[in-house]
């Protein structure tokens, strides 16, 4: 179906790039679209409410990291063996077991303390079984975007899903936060489950609609395919180049994540650094959302390798100030600097990568260069958390170096992805 949706589009005005309208309107994707909304605002509340959830049952902070740790790591090392799954099961089956595995955990989770069996042991099993499933929903829609559009609304489409991350980012925790404040803990996490119910409702026609299984694949391992999509990924010069480049991009916002709160609490007290720290992510997720649309609007296609390099670059001169010590406003320009310009960056790397990758190996390579984009933004955090208290100037000087870092090795991926 999806193949005779491009057909239908791609008449005698295919060279003319589609509105977002008409990519709403190809088959399938508009349920595409929302599925993932709900997953992903399922999954920025469940982010905060494995911490609020511990903190408030066990009045623990040490237990809550570990909790935010387990929901959140084993999710990397078993990515290559979810991208070998996508591969081999299909996206939309893939994405079906990681939307039903996690509404059953967070249901369980959601009776455990009504029903008496609410341990420490239980929320830890619960958040590394929750992780283990989640690059499928990471890399699954980002698979499937090519396999629904025409090449040449790609980018579009890519907008489309990197806005829709953005304004979860922005909805998740506040949903979170509110919802757990008026109903406690249980029915918040009812709420969860319930949206990943609705996300594999959504989903439900494309299920109907999806392809036979490749049998070349059946035949050989996970293990195998998994640790094929590994080397694919290494010794493919752009995907190398992206990867390495958009982990070194993360680290500055792991920087940042420990930095701001750290600086508004030093300028306006703890109380009012909370507050205005939601407000301004709130406010990073909207303008990267917009950037995202706009960049797609203009059409990023060919031109992505510009979009990453002037968009590091303007982001690197944005901390400047920073490193001088001129603290808040400093702080201000760079987030909002790192939102106006994160989308089109998000948008150009989902666009040059899906452009680079053999179709047969998408999901391979989506979910272990996924990983490797998101794993700068632990490290980024524990730089953040070692310098914050010694020197926020430091902790801006190496935002500083490892975006401009980034920069060049975006710069490297010119001379083969202008060919393509």
């Amino acid at each position: 179906m999806a193949q005779s949706a491009q057909e239908e589009f791609d008449g005698p005005d295919s060279a003319v790039a589609l509105s977002y309208r008409r990519v709403l309107r190809l088959p399938n994707m508009a349920q595409l679209i929302v599925a993932a909304f709900f997953s992903r605002l399922a999954a920025e509340m469940m982010t905060l409410v494995f911490v609020l959830y511990t903190i408030q049952q066990f009045d623990s902070a040490s237990l809550a990291g570990v909790v935010a740790f387990l929901a959140f790591a084993p999710g990397f090392v078993v990515s290559p063996i979810a991208g070998a799954f996508l591969d081999r099961f299909g996206s939309v089956s893939a994405l079906v077991v990681d939307l039903v595995l996690s509404a059953a955990v967070v249901a369980l989770t959601a009776l455990a303390q009504p029903l008496g069996f609410l341990s420490p042991q239980l929320l830890l099993t619960v958040a590394f079984l929750y992780s283990l499933t989640s690059p499928l929903s990471l890399a699954g829609v980002r698979t499937l975007i090519p396999r629904l559009v025409p090449r040449r609304a790609l980018d579009r489409a890519n907008a489309l899903d990197t806005s829709v991350f953005g304004v979860a980012e922005v909805l998740g925790p506040v949903a979170a936060g509110a919802l757990m404040s008026l109903l406690g803990g249980s029915p918040t996490l009812t709420v969860v489950s319930v949206l990943y119910l609705v996300s594999v409702v959504a989903l439900v026609p494309l299920l109907r609609s999806r392809p036979a299984r490749d049998s070349r694949q059946a035949s050989s391992s996970l293990l195998r395919e998994s640790a094929r999509g590994v080397v694919y990924v290494v010794r493919h010069r752009v995907l190398r180049g992206l990867a390495v480049s958009y982990s070194l991009y993360m680290v500055s916002w792991g920087i940042f994540v420990v930095v701001t709160p750290v600086l508004l609490a030093e300028e306006f007290g703890k109380g009012d650094a909370d507050l205005m720290t939601g407000v301004i992510w709130a406010a990073m997720g909207v303008i990267g959302a917009v950037g995202a649309l706009v960049a797609g609007r203009l059409s990023v296609i060919g031109r992505e390798h510009r979009i990453i390099g002037i968009g590091l670059v303007l982001m690197t001169a944005a901390f400047v100030p920073g490193i001088a010590g001129a603290g808040v406003v400093a702080l201000a320009v760079a987030l909002l600097t790192i939102g106006a310009f994160g989308g089109p960056i998000d948008v150009s790397v989902l666009t040059l990568r899906q452009r680079m990758t053999d179709p047969a190996r998408l999901g391979q390579v989506l979910a272990v260069s996924s990983s490797i984009n998101m794993s700068g933004l632990p490290v980024g955090a524990a730089i953040g958390g070692l310098l914050a208290a010694q020197s926020l100037e430091a902790a801006f000087a190496v935002a500083c170096a490892s975006t401009l870092v980034a920069a060049v090795f975006g710069s490297a991926l010119l001379s083969r992805s202008r060919s393509a």
